[in-house]
Order: C-alpha cells, then sequence, then structure tokens
C-alpha cells in the first residue's frame, strides 16, 4: 500500500470515528438487542422525575405561601437546562447521571423512547413558557400557576406512579403507535372493572372517616400555641429554685444576637430560665 492510500485511509478512518462520536453524542435513547425501537431506563426516568420535582414543589410553594419567586426563577433555569439536555440525548441531563447512579444496581426496565422525547418536549415547552413569563418578565400570576401546576402534576405521575401522562398524549399525535410503555400497558389490553374489590372499598371508606373523627378532634382541641407556648426550664424543673446566678449561668443568660435583633430578648430568657 502505498503513502497516498495509507493517508486516505486514515482520513476515512477519522471521518467515520467523528461520525460515529456525534452520533453517539447526540443519540436519543439506547440501542438494546431484542428491542424494536431506542429504548431508555424507566428506572433512571422515575428517579430524575422524582429529583426535580422536590426542589419543585419547595420553589413552588414557597412562591404560594411566602411570595419569595426567586427559588422559583431559579428552579426554571434548573429544569430547561436539563429538559435541554434530555432532548439532545438523556445521557447527559444532569438528573438522569444522578438518577441513573441512584439505580445503578437495579436491573433496567426498558422502556420506549420515541414517546418519552414527546413527553419531554412538552415539558421543554413548558419550561420556555415559565422562562419568558417569570425569568424574564418577571409576570406573577395565575397562567404562572397553572404552569407550574402543571409540570408538578406531570412529575408526580411519573415518579411516584411511573405513568407518563405526556406518552399518552403521543399516541393523539403519531400515526405509529407507542411501543414498550411502563409496566406493558402499551401491549397489555385495559382490564376490567376498576381494579378494587368491595372490601378494599370498604377500608378506603373506614379510612376517610377515622380521617374525618381525626379532623374534627384536631379542631376542637385547637392549635398549638408556637414557639411563645414552649415549656420553659422552670417549668421542667431544671432552672435552680432559690440562690443567686453564679458567674456560669450569667454568661449563659446572655442573650445572643439573633434573639436582640428580633426582639426577643425577653422571650429568649423565658425559654431559658434567665430572669
Amino acid at each position: 500500500m502505498s503513502s497516498r492510500q495509507r493517508a486516505q485511509t486514515h482520513i476515512t478512518s477519522q471521518s467515520e470515528y467523528s461520525e460515529i462520536s456525534m452520533n453517539e453524542l447526540f443519540q436519543f435513547g439506547e440501542t438494546v438487542e431484542g428491542y424494536p425501537v431506542r429504548v431508555v431506563n424507566e428506572r433512571t426516568v422515575r428517579a430524575a422525575a422524582g429529583l426535580l420535582f422536590f426542589p419543585a414543589v419547595v420553589s413552588f410553594m414557597n412562591a404560594l405561601l411566602t411570595a419569595n419567586y426567586q427559588p422559583t426563577r431559579l428552579f426554571v433555569i434548573v429544569f430547561l437546562i436539563d429538559m435541554t439536555l434530555r432532548m439532545l440525548n438523556p445521557r447527559w441531563a444532569p438528573s438522569m447521571i444522578v438518577g441513573g447512579w441512584i439505580v445503578r444496581k437495579q436491573t433496567p426496565d426498558w422502556v420506549g423512547a420515541p414517546q418519552k422525547r414527546f413527553a419531554w418536549g412538552l415539558g421543554l415547552l413548558l419550561g420556555l413558557a415559565m422562562l419568558y413569563l417569570m425569568v424574564l418578565n418577571r409576570f406573577m400570576g395565575p397562567v404562572n400557576m397553572l404552569v407550574c401546576a402543571s409540570c408538578l402534576t406531570l412529575m408526580f405521575f411519573e415518579t411516584a406512579f411511573g405513568i407518563c401522562l405526556g406518552c399518552k398524549l403521543y399516541n393523539v399525535f403519531n400515526r405509529e403507535k407507542a411501543q414498550l410503555c411502563p409496566g406493558g400497558v402499551c401491549e397489555m389490553p385495559a382490564p376490567k372493572g376498576w381494579g378494587v374489590s368491595l372490601s378494599q372499598m370498604a377500608v378506603l371508606v373506614l379510612f376517610v372517616g377515622t380521617l374525618t373523627v381525626a379532623k374534627a378532634w384536631v379542631d376542637e382541641t385547637g392549635p398549638l400555641g408556637g414557639f411563645d407556648d414552649m415549656a420553659t426550664l422552670e417549668d421542667m424543673g431544671l432552672k435552680p429554685t432559690s440562690g443567686e446566678a453564679s458567674a456560669a449561668d450569667a454568661e449563659r443568660c446572655q442573650v445572643p444576637a439573633f434573639a436582640r435583633a428580633i426582639g426577643h430578648e425577653e422571650t429568649w430568657k423565658q425559654h431559658n430560665g434567665c430572669s
């Protein structure tokens, strides 16, 4: 083989290597022998959904209860980065990396990748809407709450039940039906009936009745008083009953800066047995 032919072979090999590398970089899903379509590990997907669901709930409740939208704005950015990387290749999404590491010792549960990509595309659209409304324009209103609630619902159903609501819409907008759905629901016919026996229904009714009675009792006994009604050292028998405070007690009863800053000096002294 001449030097020119060797050079051409080398160039061709480099080109093929680059093409393979690029395909692997942007390949959506895994190619597993015996499966007709590309697949993703459902255990990793559910773990990733849980990792996103927790901070989403915390930021959402923070905005709802304290009107502090900063955590939600930050979460939207994180969510968008994660979803964008998922659409390119799930293996590079941070939540999928961490989720995959957490469930690494579990047997993979391979499900179809096409419907997952469609569902995550819906999540990406919701994230872009929140980016425009809340992050860039700082618009706060019912539309934000509706979008946030939709995202939370999708992630909750995914992580808690393994139900991909976005995947169900895949069959509506695509001619080819979804394959390899979680739990085999795409291949198995829907079971008849409600899937709950009469005895199980009776247990649920009894549980709801017990919960109703318990709520009435809790309401009747009244709410806890909170910080101001906490037991003092004197109430617990830990406060000296006589004699002047020693030097150690005097040092112990120095009111910390945080209590002085919020105007709770006397309250702090009372709760710590200091006169």
